[in-house]
Order: structure tokens, then sequence, then C-alpha cells
């Protein structure tokens, strides 16, 4: 599945906002502007992770384990998708600052950060199974996927400015990377 193909168009799909935000209690409206910043916020903190030589291979690791995952069939994904893993997903990509992240979130989507986070945790295995799809069918090692997720980077700022909204909100010291912001990037992503 593409990924800004799942941003931009499935996440516009009513009854995949309704499942969403009925999942958590929240409007339709607010889950779509949650999907369009957190999914962005997400790659470029794996982005960032990946840019290590050890963030990449805890990454290609990760990866691996979700390769299988059935992120074409969306709706069947989000209604099986094991949101305790997907926090846990979310602690790791964040770094332990994944409070602070939902927080940020909360405040720019008029949501609670428990929905906030009970959403994510949806999304996070979403756009894990998304990257492994695309791993296993591009054949990527480790430099590969630090380009993937590179080249996303940069699709999202320059089609929809998606990545430039998901910037500006959460570099708190406008720098440019939200690295510093939320405290670095996880060291061992299958460390839990």
């Amino acid at each position: 599945m593409d990924i800004f193909k799942l941003i931009t168009e499935q996440m516009q799909d009513r009854n995949m906002l309704d499942k969403l935000g009925g999942s958590v209690g929240a409007a339709p409206d607010q889950v779509q502007q949650l999907a369009q910043i957190g999914l962005p916020a997400l790659l470029q903190a794996l982005g960032r992770n990946a840019a290590t030589s050890e963030g990449a291979a805890s990454l290609a690791s990760a990866l691996d384990q979700h390769q299988d995952d059935d992120v074409d069939d969306l709706s069947g994904f989000l209604s099986k998708v094991d949101k305790e893993d997907g926090a846990k997903m979310l602690k790791h990509i964040f770094a332990g600052n994944n409070a602070q992240v939902e927080n940020k979130l909360a405040q720019k989507t008029g949501m609670e950060a428990n929905q906030v986070s009970g959403i994510m945790a949806q999304l996070a295995p979403l756009l894990l199974g998304a990257l492994a799809q695309q791993k296993k069918q591009q054949h990527l090692d480790q430099s590969g996927i630090a380009g993937m997720l590179g080249g996303l980077m940069k699709q999202g700022g320059s089609t929809n400015n998606l990545m430039g909204m998901a910037m500006d909100m959460l570099d708190a010291d406008k720098d440019g990377s939200i690295v510093d912001d939320i405290g670095g990037l996880f060291k061992g992503f299958l460390k839990q």
C-alpha cells in the first residue's frame, strides 16, 4: 500500500473515519486531522531513527515481523489490530515521550489525549505494516529502508504539505527536527 495514498485517500473514507473514531469516541473529522498529522509524525520519527545503522537494523527487524500484515484490507486490519502492541510501538518510536507527542496532537485536533493514544495505537501498526510490505516488495536492506523513509518524508513535504504540518506542530524549537523536541529516537525498536 502506498503510504501517502493511505494518508490522503484511505483516511478520507467516511467508514474508516467512523470506525476509528467510534473506537475512542471521537468525531470523524478529528480522526482525519489526527491521521493527516500523526502518520507523518510517525514517519519522521522512524526516518530519523533509520538514519543510524543501529536504528536501521532495529527497524528492519521490526518490519520483517510485519511483512505479512494485510494492510490492503484496511477495514479488516483495523478490526483486528492489537492496540496494546500499537501502544508499545508508539512508546518505542517516540523514545518513551509518546505522551508528550500525543498531548501536542490532542491540542492540535481538539481531542482528548486518551483518544489520540487510542487512534495512534491503531495507526502505528498500520504504518509499520505498510512499510513492511514496501520493504518486502522492493527487497530493501537497511540502507534501502533509510532511503525509502527519506523519500517518503520528501514526498510528504512536497505533495501535500502533511509532513510540514506535522513538523510545524511538533518542532517546538523550530530547528527543522522533532527529534530533539521529543527526546531523541528509540535505540532498540524491538526491546520491550
